[in-house]
């Protein structure tokens, strides 16, 4: 008779341990076969999909990312025309803001000036707007058009500090179309001047 007793206590343990074992697993989860380090494939897929994410919120070209855009191009407005009126000729503070062709187009310049023993006086009053007037995707690139209204006092000058074309004390405003760009996919967040519209 203790023989049974015996038999049903070992059952009851049996179904307590499998009871106990169930709420665990229903806690604590099942092992799936990714713990620890991720398979190599894994992690890559993972990258993949982390530097999508990065490039998709780069190409975003919201409202947000828009005030933010012209707040740096209305700076780099300012930093060229001035850079472009320096006595030496040369070309310094703007050199990264601009494309190759442009660079290349403003030295160009520069150097005829300085053949012809003419330097340009240029004093940048402020900027009355700067206006987005088009931005387009162009494969990997996006351009942003912007239209500027500025005021300037500005003239030529010889050799002899004599003024050649332009007025030292009349301001003048000046009307100004700008493409800037930059490569979406690129980790340097800076953009360049590539055209000057006329």
């Amino acid at each position: 008779m203790s023989y049974n007793f015996e038999y049903i206590d070992i059952i009851l343990l049996a179904m307590i341990a499998g009871f106990i074992f169930l709420r665990l697993r229903g806690i604590l989860g099942k092992r799936t076969g990714f713990q620890g380090k991720a398979p190599s494939q894994f992690e890559k897929v993972l990258n993949n999909i982390q530097t999508e994410k990065k490039i998709l919120k780069k190409e975003k070209f919201d409202d947000e990312a828009q005030q933010d855009f012209l707040k740096g191009a209305k700076l780099a407005y300012e930093t060229i025309i001035t850079d472009f009126s320096d006595n030496d000729n040369k070309l310094i503070a703007s050199k990264p803001l601009l494309s190759k062709k442009i660079q290349d187009q403003f030295e160009e310049a520069l150097k005829e000036r300085s053949k012809r023993g003419h330097y340009a006086e240029i004093t940048f009053i402020g900027l009355n707007s700067a206006k987005i007037k088009e931005h387009k995707k162009l494969d990997k690139f996006l351009n942003v058009t912007v239209d500027f209204v500025s005021e300037i006092i500005t003239c030529i000058k010889d050799k002899d500090k004599k003024i050649i074309s332009g007025e030292s004390d009349k301001i003048k405003k000046i009307y100004d179309t700008w493409v800037f760009s930059r490569d979406t996919r690129s980790n340097n967040p800076n953009w360049q001047l590539v055209d000057i519209l006329t």
